[in-house]
């Protein structure tokens, strides 16, 4: 904060992925964020994950719903902050998802699955968003790329189908949410992404959406900015 009360240059920078753009909303913003650091330990990368679940859902209990795959808990944000820096794809289940991403402090290119596989869908039946995973990973969209699930649970299916088929996301962020299907998705893309070592963070109960997973996967880009700018050790 500067003398005055408001938010230096440097807090601008680090609440720019939360969307403020006025002196206000990042005093709130930064204000909030302090308040979340009180609730949730801030100590590793996983910590700063379990934060941002905690500030998307306005729920402290939500830290403790977070899952991590990897060989450590931060490994998963390590690689998606590494996928940042190497400006991979970030590609999301659908709209509401894509447009909770920040545009800033990344290079990345950002496409939503939503939209593809229209024929697919209609001569098999499938959801729209299951069909679009699945064309979107024919084209070999999803390798390399942060795989960002935070509304469908077929979507989440079709992705464990697509690495259990050897596909290769750099990291998968996936909190799909809803009564039916949801918190099994979830299971089984921690189980395919386990057995084949991809990195993944997702969630369990019933609980998560586009809102969690946009945030998830801003908290990446947070880290990314943080590693270009110096504030962190070589990931």
């Amino acid at each position: 904060m500067t003398e005055e009360g408001g938010v230096g240059s440097a807090g601008f920078e680090e609440y720019a992925d939360l969307g403020a753009t006025t002196e206000n909303a990042m005093a709130i913003a930064e204000t909030s964020m302090d308040r979340v650091r009180e609730l949730v330990p801030d100590e590793t990368l996983a910590d700063r994950i379990r934060q941002k679940a905690v500030h998307a859902t306005g729920d402290p209990e939500f830290q403790h719903l977070v899952r991590f795959t990897g060989e450590t808990d931060s490994e998963p944000v390590r690689r998606g902050a590494k996928a940042v820096v190497s400006e991979r794809p970030i590609v999301t289940d659908i709209t509401m998802v894509r447009s909770g991403i920040t545009g800033r402090g990344h290079d990345c290119p950002i496409r939503k699955a939503i939209g593809n596989g229209a024929d697919l869908a209609a001569e098999t039946g499938m959801t729209r968003t299951a069909a679009s995973v699945l064309e979107l990973d024919r084209e070999g969209v999803y390798d390399d790329a942060i795989a960002v699930v935070g509304n469908a649970p077929t979507a989440a299916l079709a992705l464990a189908d697509c690495i259990e088929d050897g596909t290769r996301p750099a990291v998968v962020v996936a909190t799909p949410v809803g009564f039916v299907k949801a918190a099994e998705s979830r299971k089984r893309l921690r189980a395919s992404a386990a057995t084949h070592g991809v990195p993944a963070i997702t969630n369990v109960g019933r609980r998560g959406g586009s809102g969690v997973a946009a945030g998830l996967t801003n908290e990446l880009v947070h880290v990314a900015s943080d590693l270009r700018n110096g504030d962190l050790e070589s990931l």
